[in-house]
C-alpha cells in the first residue's frame, strides 16, 4: 500500500526503534558496546536483506567509521536535553518549541495509516523532549487559511479544479522535502477543529490569509456528508472519511488583504471569515499573515 511518504527513512527508522535495533545519540560515545551490539544486530539484519532482497549486508567496520564521522559533527550540539530545559525553565526562560508537519500526521491521532511515525501533535513535546506537562504554558497552532496535504490520505476539501491549480500556484505548495505538488482545498473547519482539540490549541495563527485574494466566493466545510448522514465531528477512521463528501457554507470573497497588517484594515468579507471560523473552533485567531514578509503580519494578541 502506497501512503506517499517523502522516502526518507523514517518509518524504518522507527521500526528499528521499537525493534530495540535503534542506535541512540548518547550510544556514539560508547565503542566497546557498539562494537557488541552491531555484531549482533547485524547478524539478523544481513540476513534479511540477503534472504529478501538478494542484497550484499553490511560490514561493521564500515558502519563504525560512518558512525565517527557523524559523532564528530553532532558533537557540538549534544547534551542531556531533559536537563538543559528543565534548567531553563526553572531560571524562568521563556521557550518556544517549534512543531513540525501536523496533527493530522500524528501516527496515534492522525489519518492512519497516511501519517507519520512519531507525534507531532503538542503531545509530542513531552514524550520527544522530556518536557513536564506544567512548563508548557500557552500552545499555538498554525494553520493556512485554506487547507493541503501532500501525499497519500483522505482529503474531503480536495479541489481537482482550476480553483486548486490556483491555490497552488499563489501559494506555493510543493513538498519542503521532496518538491511534489501539494493538494490543495478550502478551508476544512472540521479537521481544524478536531486538531485543536487534540492539540489543546489556545489560539491560532493563520498563514497565507492573501491566497484567497480575488475569489467571488470563498467556501468552509462545517460538516460532512457520510454514507448518507450528515456529522460535524472528524471521524477517527481514515476509511471513514475517505467516504466524506464535505458541507460547506460559502461566503462572499474579498480584494486585497495583501500586506495588511491591522486587523480592522482588512475587508469586511475577510473580517467576516476570521469571526466565522473563531466561532466555529471556539478558538481565537491570534496572528493573520498577509504575505511574505514578516512585516506583513497582523498581531491581534500579545502570544509570548
Amino acid at each position: 500500500m502506497g501512503i506517499g511518504t517523502t522516502k526518507r527513512g523514517i518509518g524504518p527508522a522507527y521500526a528499528f526503534k521499537f525493534f530495540r535495533f535503534g542506535i541512540r545519540v548518547c550510544e556514539l560515545y560508547e565503542h566497546d558496546y557498539l562494537e557488541d551490539f552491531l555484531e549482533k544486530v547485524l547478524e539478523e539484519v544481513n540476513s534479511t536483506l540477503k534472504d529478501r532482497f538478494g542484497r550484499k549486508g553490511f560490514e561493521k567496520k564500515e558502519i563504525l567509521n560512518t558512525i565517527d564521522v557523524y559523532k564528530r559533527i553532532l558533537d557540538p550540539y549534544v547534551r542531556d536535553t531533559a536537563t538543559f530545559l528543565h534548567q531553563l525553565t526553572g531560571e524562568n526562560k521563556k521557550i518556544l518549541y517549534e512543531g513540525a508537519q501536523g496533527i493530522l500526521l500524528d501516527v496515534d491521532f492522525g489519518t492512519y495509516p497516511y501519517v507519520t511515525s512519531s507525534n507531532p501533535s503538542p503531545g509530542g513535546i513531552f514524550t520527544g523532549l522530556g518536557v513536564g506537562l506544567k512548563d508548557v504554558g500557552k500552545v499555538i497552532g498554525v494553520s493556512k487559511a485554506y487547507t493541503t496535504r501532500v501525499g497519500g490520505g483522505p482529503f474531503p476539501t480536495e479541489l481537482k479544479d482550476e480553483v486548486g491549480e490556483l491555490m497552488r500556484q499563489r501559494g506555493g505548495e510543493y513538498g519542503a522535502s521532496t518538491g511534489r505538488p501539494r493538494r490543495c482545498g478550502w478551508f476544512d473547519a472540521v479537521s481544524v477543529r478536531y486538531s485543536c482539540m487534540i492539540g489543546g490549541i489556545d489560539t491560532i495563527a493563520m498563514t497565507k490569509f492573501d491566497i484567497l485574494d480575488g475569489f467571488e466566493k470563498v467556501k468552509i466545510c462545517t460538516g460532512y456528508i457520510i454514507d448518507g448522514e450528515k456529522t460535524s465531528s472528524f471521524p477517527p477512521c481514515a476509511v471513514k472519511l475517505s467516504r466524506a463528501v464535505p458541507d460547506y457554507i460559502e461566503i462572499d470573497g474579498w480584494e486585497k488583504t495583501s500586506g495588511i497588517r491591522k486587523f480592522q484594515d482588512l475587508p469586511t468579507n475577510a473580517i467576516r471569515y476570521i469571526e466565522f471560523l473563531e466561532d466555529y473552533l471556539k478558538t481565537p485567531i491570534g496572528i493573520i499573515s498577509t504575505g511574505k514578509e514578516e512585516k506583513d503580519t497582523i498581531i491581534r494578541e500579545d502570544l509570548f
